[in-house]
């Protein structure tokens, strides 16, 4: 039996908000949407969580597989409903067990965010 876990509320998914930081300063809203993101990221098990999804096959993981982050199972949990309830992961119930994913726009728009905006480089004589 597949259920899928409720997601989270449609404010707080990370959707493809922001031009690269290079390009222009972000609005108050933007701003607000991407510390949301950059918050869940800035705890060191939360990245790692984060980044143990995904890396995994498939893009997802099941929470059996991503456990041992050297905190308790119910740490485990909290962690990972926070990077739900910030829009970077969804989840799934099967059966027993919950997998997650992140979400498909979540990578693109970080490294987006991240980028620089390409200059156009001209050569004088």
């Amino acid at each position: 039996m597949t259920t899928k876990v409720s997601p989270p509320p449609q404010s707080e998914t990370m959707a493809p908000c922001c031009p690269p930081l290079s390009e222009r300063p972000l609005t108050a809203e933007e701003a607000e949407r991407t510390a949301v993101m950059f918050k869940a990221l800035g705890d060191p098990v939360r990245l790692r969580l984060f980044s143990l999804v995904a890396s995994h096959e498939d893009g997802e993981a099941c929470v059996c597989d991503i456990s041992d982050v050297g905190v308790s199972q119910p740490t485990v949990s909290h962690h990972l409903k926070k990077l739900r309830e910030a829009g970077l992961l969804s989840s799934e119930r099967r059966g027993t067990w919950v997998y997650y994913r992140v979400e498909p726009s979540v990578l693109a728009v970080m490294g987006r965010l991240l980028t620089r905006t390409p200059t156009t480089i001209t050569a004088t004589s």
